[in-house]
């Protein structure tokens, strides 16, 4: 028999908020966290803005020792670390180092790319034959899995313990993978998420392709715009999402606070075929992501009450919204409410899954529906499909019990989940 899936802990650093708490204000306020950076305009980017989270190095320190923090120089692991173990915490476990090997959790942590500053650094010293001095730290902090080795080692987890990678998908597709092993009884809890490095040579080659905005480099706080006649591009984000898994069974043994139950989902791919590229998706797989995750969440598509999408204030908008409206069988005045957490933090790249779920969970958690900033004047091909009374700029209150969450990424892959409020 399948176990239930429940969330038990929530972690987020996020450009508009670290911490769980700071997050959901920013949510409830729709504020942005999308600032002007000067570096990008010295390197001549397009785009001068984006969202980094706001870490301080006394919040660092209650994180990382002194040694560990030597050396250090990946965002993306510092993020994904800080999520991760405020999930941790938040879920009701401690961080005893002498505890013993915990064989029942186990973590997947995705990323797209990791410590790029640390492997320009590395670079330098190599071409400056200073091969002995690139330290101990390098290999962990610029392979793929060191988010989840550093992770996996700070709390002592025992089951599976790895990294995924699917670009834009990446974050959703974690959390599935998590579901789908506590789901067959091959573990208890699983700790899901992932993370992405900020900065110019992460962001610099979305730029040369041009489609991020440069339209707002004055006013950065208007340049996400997800579904907006006005959109001119996507901004770009960083930070990580982290949640915890639990089947239900242990979380009620445990007496854990409980934030919703995860109902199910869907990974596809769309093969490049039939109009998918490198970039761009194909539609018939998207929509059949969408139905195949109401399928097996045994959800009937007018129970979906919110959807939070991909939605990255690109031509590609309009698209995902007709995808959403033949997969869910509504249009007009039937469509659910739907928003982009990309509006107020921008497109978090491999971040982006794990950030929006947590933000998905959290709107669940305290019935209301975050705004989509900056989409006063709705696209007229959004128009045509659905009203805007699905589109809120500002929070409100909202009693609901289903929304869903998908995400879909470079390479034509996609992802959904269903997650339903928890009532005991």
């Amino acid at each position: 028999m399948k176990k239930r899936v429940v969330i038990t802990g929530l972690g987020v650093v996020a450009p508009n908020g670290v911490g769980v708490t700071e997050f959901t204000k920013a949510l409830k306020e729709g504020k942005s966290g999308i600032t002007f950076h000067q570096e990008l305009k010295d390197l001549n980017f397009s785009c001068q803005i984006g969202g980094i989270p706001n870490i301080s190095d006394e919040l660092k320190s209650q994180y990382f020792t002194d040694l560990q923090l030597r050396g250090f120089n990946s965002s993306g692991i510092l993020y994904g670390c800080i999520a991760g173990i405020d999930a941790w915490k938040d879920a009701g476990f401690d961080m005893n180092a002498e505890s013993e090997l915990d064989y029942d959790t186990g973590l997947i942590f995705g990323t797209g790319t990791s410590g790029v500053e640390k492997f320009r650094e590395a670079i330098y010293k190599l071409d400056d034959k200073q091969v002995k001095r690139l330290g101990s730290t390098v290999v962990v902090q610029t392979m793929a899995s060191g988010i989840s080795a550093y992770l996996g080692g700070m709390l002592g987890l025992g089951n599976q313990v790895t990294t995924n990678s699917s670009a834009c998908t990446t974050g959703t597709e974690a959390l599935l993978m998590g579901f789908d092993r506590i789901q067959a009884g091959r573990a208890k809890r699983m700790l899901v998420g992932s993370c992405s490095d900020h900065g110019p040579y992460l962001w610099g080659g979305f730029d040369a392709m041009r489609v991020m905005t440069y339209k707002h480099n004055e006013n950065p706080e208007k340049g996400s715009r997800p579904m907006s006649a006005t959109a001119s591009g996507f901004v770009p984000g960083s930070g990580a999402g982290a949640l915890v898994l639990e089947s239900l069974e242990s979380a009620l043994e445990r007496g854990s606070k409980i934030y919703a139950e995860v109902l199910g989902g869907e990974v596809n791919s769309g093969g490049q075929r039939q109009g998918g590229t490198l970039t761009a998706p194909n539609a018939q797989a998207v929509q059949r992501c969408i139905k195949k995750a109401l399928e097996n969440s045994g959800i009937e598509p007018n129970k979906v009450e919110v959807v939070n999408g991909h939605l990255t204030a690109t031509s590609k908008d309009s698209l995902e919204i007709e995808n959403w409206t033949k997969a869910l069988g509504r249009k007009g005045t039937e469509f659910p409410y739907i928003n982009s957490t990309k509006s107020m933090i921008g497109h978090c790249l491999a971040a982006a899954g794990s950030i929006e779920c947590v933000a998905s969970v959290i709107q669940l958690k305290d019935q209301f529906v975050a705004p989509n900033i900056n989409c006063e004047d709705l696209h007229p091909e959004i128009k045509n499909l659905i009203t805007s009374e699905s589109i809120t700029n500002q929070a409100i209150e909202y009693d609901f019990n289903v929304i869903a969450k998908a995400s879909f990424g470079f390479g034509d892959v996609n992802a959904c989940v269903l997650f339903k409020r928890y009532i005991a």
